[in-house]
């Protein structure tokens, strides 16, 4: 099979990806042979690629939203077969016996491993998945459409629970990408009023066709106090900021794996009067299961730009440079 692999982690502009043939993986007694169809481009992949994020598998095959269809099963696999439609997302194993698995928040589990960081992912016409941590996947919603929900929808999802936002609040949102655009869906159908905040004026714009009642630059003021925030650009520099536009009792979430430095805050303006500061890790299986639960309940569906699979360098550049709105998606071009 042909392969991305991060040769060695440096700016993408660089070239660090490498596309290579290898043999098509076999899956251990409890997983899945996936044929991937359609693999979101997240910007983790970028932290993986760029080294943000310490390598933990050489020549690791990024890539953690993948749509394909089972190609065979594990000795010890059943309720699968092959020909199945299936999703992997950011998640792949945990150990199931710490005792964070134990009381339900197995995505802070200490052994942990990832798809796409700690085993090869979907930039590739082959990978395997851990049965257990597969999802079935909405029968109305396209391979490219969907995608994107693997792990932009799923960590959106989370993030928002993480905000606490009360019913009828007021959400903002900083970064408008690939999963803040989902995320807004999600908040708006339950009856919340978003703001955006954004440096990029086509996601601005996506935010206003979508529904959101403003988009504004990152840097400005909201139009009123925020009940809740989650800040998906890895900008620590937008903390101080999100944390002034809280009313009182409000929560900021940073959704992102990674983040730059975050400067000194005033306590007086950013955290007085009971407001939160936040962060997101990973998700929960039942995270990524209820919120594929509201793609059909809500019609959930992502802006996206199909690359095919050999043009994966291309698409993780044009993705750091900021020259789409939602999400691009690889799709298996070979």
């Amino acid at each position: 099979m042909r392969a991305w692999v991060v040769d060695r982690p440096a700016p993408v502009e660089r070239e660090p990806l490498r596309f290579v043939e290898r043999p098509v993986p076999e899956p251990a007694p409890d997983e899945l042979l996936v044929h991937m169809r359609a693999c979101g481009v997240c910007r983790t992949d970028l932290h993986v690629t760029e080294g943000d994020l310490p390598v933990r598998r050489p020549g690791v095959t990024p890539g953690h939203e993948v749509v394909g269809e089972v190609a065979g099963t594990g000795a010890d696999v059943s309720g699968w077969t092959v020909g199945e439609r299936v999703g992997a997302a950011w998640l792949r194993r945990t150990d199931g016996t710490c005792r964070y698995c134990l009381r339900g928040a197995e995505n802070l589990c200490p052994d942990s491993e990832y798809t796409g960081w700690t085993s090869d992912g979907g930039y590739a016409e082959y990978m395997t998945v851990p049965a257990a941590y597969a999802y079935r996947l909405p029968a109305d919603v396209p391979d490219v459409a969907l995608a994107p929900l693997l792990c932009a929808g799923i960590i959106g999802y989370r993030a928002l629970l993480r905000t606490s936002l009360p019913s009828g609040g007021r959400l903002g949102l900083y970064g408008f990408g690939g999963s803040a655009h989902l995320c807004a869906q999600v908040a708006l159908a339950q009856g919340a009023t978003v703001h955006v905040l954004t440096r990029d004026e086509a996601s601005r714009r996506l935010a206003l066709d979508l529904g959101c009642a403003s988009a504004r630059d990152a840097y400005d003021a909201p139009p009123e106090p925020l009940d809740g925030a989650i800040l998906f650009a890895p900008v620590g520099d937008l903390v101080p900021v999100a944390l002034r536009a809280l009313d009182r009792g409000g929560v900021l979430a940073v959704a992102g794996i990674h983040l730059s430095d975050v400067p000194g805050l005033r306590y007086e303006s950013e955290l007085f009067y009971e407001k939160e500061l936040r962060s997101v890790t990973s998700n929960t299986r039942q995270d990524g299961r209820e919120f594929l639960e509201l793609v059909a309940r809500y019609g959930v569906r992502a802006t996206t730009h199909p690359y095919p699979l050999s043009q994966a360098q291309r698409a993780l550049t044009d993705l750091k440079a900021g020259r789409f709105d939602g999400a691009a998606v690889l799709v298996n071009d070979l």
